[in-house]
């Protein structure tokens, strides 16, 4: 058994602003650890550069300088760039633990010339949306690089103790012709868990953490115009007048692992936009990442297996509060919210609605977490949601069992009630759920319904399999939450097998299958798949796989279709810092998910590429393309593409300028955001930009228009700014 790695920083009477050359006399009293383990893309080898880290403490500051030599400087990769976006960069960081109890752990990571990277990881699953305030600094050097980080213990929970030993893990990133990474202390890959194998920093005393209070205000202007006449392209535009909107939130953390939040009309603006997706064959509503502070921070003590919580259903608040505590045994949250435009997603067999609507809803969450052993936790969760004279109400337990090494037993149990609004204005359909006398017009009924998930699986280096069963009753609805798709039960199995040669151009692979078989709630066959895949990542930072479905059969409003066979092709490469590109096409039989299904022949391709002229400036194009036509004979149901253009001029690591340009086939429209941000912090930002959407009209003759025409538009100004005291 390898030896726990230890490191004892050397502790300073007073605080200083951080500098990556390094001068602090402090630093030369700090005794030096070195990363010297191979993890990527084998565990197999010793780091064969050289990477010096040193720890300082005071009592408000947790301190970290890394000095990492490089052979040939001038191949390191640095870009000047807004947080959390250079993993495609030379980068050193830590993976931090203060609980010790491998459940979850901070993640924090500058490039060599000190660009932040945050996130969350719990279990072996990480949340890059999260963010922390935190110092950080970086210089390229003529013998590599060197960084330095200063970590408030504000930013962070940990327990109240005389004496403080915290699980933690040193780590490098080093692309080259492979995507290297190396690591203080030596870790297993046949151990799935990544924390449990860190090493500790032991012997932090008199550290505080207790009655932090942070204020994020945020003030905005901005003026709206909309076309007068949708159909009508020479109607021209109806200028609002300014408007305006004030908020925030207030946090107050009266100890190291308690904390109380609270925000008023927190803001949803236009500065961060979501993708477009394809739709055109989908009948079930889309998921799209939360991107609100307030409801980001803290998400991670929220979640379960399913997705019982999807804050997004949290539309339009005017207020909402948060309650949190962790320990090392165990973590509680709460959360509350008053909504203004309550959103509904009434789930069923093969398809779902999403009604949007102005009905006010007060919701509520209650997780709570206990943690034992190593990875093993067992938690519960509730949500209520409450809109007119209807409600929602989930209850649920989770579990994750390591039975033993390697072996692992997780699953969920939770039943819902729910009590529809009586208004078929809103929302009227005939569609029953399943076999029962309920149909999903909101007509006033009432009905309770239930979820199973279980899984058994092998976590390992060379050979992975998982057993899971899911089932979803017809009436089991989630209006707190995100699922689309019920009145199933659901058998899956998939196994892996992994290799590693380590040769210049071949680093590893492996070799996959899962299946799946899904029944409805009234024992009817619905879907079976067999899914294979085979996958390697070659010299050049490339990857490609190569998957089949030779089993693919699959019943659709009450159509059966069989022999889908399709291929699916994925290609990525990271050869130099310059460039980078993506790329993905599935070709083969597909249903035609319409009110009368068919069998349609089509494909789907996406494309993504990244050009770095130089270390400002970042060009990156997606390109999405999809059509499908009648098996058996001319007809074409649909065909159409999304392009999206994000070009970004870095002016510091603080000052940047964006311009976002997206076009989408399916609608004839076009999306343009140009935007100017200065961010200081996290969370202390300013921006001007605005939105413009142009439609394309096709109206000939003397009053007609064809071409693109504006009709929707608004500027904005946005500053928020953070007060911690």
């Amino acid at each position: 058994m390898d030896t726990l790695e230890q490191i004892s920083p050397y502790a300073i009477e007073e605080d200083f602003n951080i500098s990556a050359d390094l001068s602090h006399p402090g630093w030369q009293k700090a005794k030096p650890v070195y990363i010297k383990h191979q993890v990527q893309p084998n565990d197999n080898a010793q780091a064969w550069i050289e990477t010096e880290v040193k720890m300082l403490y005071s009592d408000q500051n947790l301190y970290v300088a890394f000095i990492s030599q490089d052979p040939d400087p001038s191949n390191i990769r640095a870009n000047i760039s807004d947080r959390d976006n250079s993993f495609q960069d030379d980068y050193v960081g830590i993976i931090l633990d203060p609980f010790n109890n491998n459940q979850q752990a901070y993640e924090l990571f500058i490039n060599p010339l000190g660009i932040q990277m945050d996130g969350m990881r719990t279990g072996n699953k990480e949340d890059m949306n999260f963010d922390m305030l935190w110092y950080s600094d970086g210089k390229i050097t003529d013998s590599g690089y060197q960084g330095v980080m200063k970590i408030p213990f504000k930013s962070l929970n940990f327990p109240d103790r005389d004496i403080h030993n915290w699980s933690i893990q040193f780590l490098r990133n080093y692309p080259r012709n492979s995507r290297f990474q190396f690591a203080w202390s030596k870790v297993n890959l046949n151990n799935s868990c990544l924390v449990c194998q860190n090493g500790q920093v032991v012997g932090m005393k008199n550290i505080e953490n207790s009655n932090t209070v942070e204020f994020l205000p945020y003030g905005m202007s901005y003026q709206s115009s909309t076309i007068n006449d949708a159909s009508d392209p020479n109607s021209g535009l109806d200028h609002g007048r300014i408007d305006g909107r004030l908020g925030g939130s207030i946090m107050y953390e009266p100890t190291s692992t308690t904390s109380l939040n609270g925000v008023i009309n927190p803001d949803f603006s236009q500065v961060e936009t979501d993708a477009a997706q394809i739709s055109a064959n989908e009948t079930f509503a889309l998921y799209y990442s939360e991107k609100r502070p307030f409801f980001m921070k803290g998400s991670d003590l929220f979640s379960t297996r399913e997705n019982l919580f999807y804050s997004r259903m949290i539309n339009r608040p005017l207020a909402a509060g948060k309650v949190t505590h962790q320990s090392s045994d165990y973590s509680i949250a709460f959360l509350t919210a008053y909504d203004r435009d309550a959103p509904f997603i009434i789930p069923g067999r093969y398809g779902s609605s999403l009604v949007q609507s102005d009905i006010e809803a007060y919701n509520n969450v209650v997780r709570g977490k206990y943690n034992f052993g190593s990875e093993s936790h067992i938690g519960g969760l509730l949500t209520t949601r409450n809109q007119q004279e209807g409600h929602n109400y989930v209850g649920s337990i989770d579990w994750n069992l390591l039975l033993t090494d390697n072996y692992y037993f997780s699953g969920q149990l939770a039943y819902a009630n729910t009590k529809e609004i009586d208004d078929v204005s809103l929302y009227t359909n005939s569609r029953t759920f399943g076999r029962s006398s309920y149909d999903a017009s909101f007509n006033g009924e009432q009905f309770g319904g239930t979820l199973l998930n279980g899984q058994f699986s092998r976590q390992a280096k060379f050979y992975d399999f998982s057993i899971g069963y899911t089932s979803y009753s017809p009436t089991f609805h989630t209006q707190s939450g995100f699922i689309n798709q019920v009145d199933q039960r659901k058998f899956d199995a998939s196994q892996s097998l992994s290799y590693y040669p380590g040769w210049n151009w071949l680093s590893n692979g492996s070799i996959s299958v899962n299946g799946s078989w899904r029944y409805d709630f009234a024992g009817q066959f619905q879907e079976r798949y067999i899914f294979t895949r085979w996958s390697n990542t070659f010299g050049g930072q490339t990857n490609v796989s190569i998957s089949f479905l030779p089993v693919n059969d699959e019943r659709f409003r009450g159509s059966y279709f069989t022999k889908m066979n399709r291929l699916m092709v994925d290609v990525s490469t990271d050869p130099m810092n310059e460039f980078s590109l993506s790329g993905h096409i599935d070709f083969g039989k597909y249903v035609n998910r319409q009110e009368n299904p068919t069998l349609g022949e089509g494909y789907n391709i996406s494309a993504d590429a990244t050009v770095k002229p130089t270390a400002r400036i970042e060009m990156s194009l997606s390109y999405n393309y999809s059509t499908l036509s009648a098996a058996d004979g001319d007809e074409k149901y649909f065909s159409g593409d999304i392009y999206r253009l994000n070009g970004n001029y870095n002016f510091s690591e603080k000052l940047f300028a964006r311009l976002i340009t997206q076009y989408n086939s399916f609608n004839e429209q076009l999306q343009i955001y140009p935007l100017i941000y200065y961010k200081a912090n996290p969370f202390t930002k300013f921006y001007i930009g605005m939105t413009d959407y142009l439609n394309h009209f096709d109206q000939p003759g003397p009053n007609g228009y064809t071409g693109f025409k504006e009709t929707d538009r608004q500027f904005f100004v946005k500053f928020q700014y953070l007060i911690r005291s």
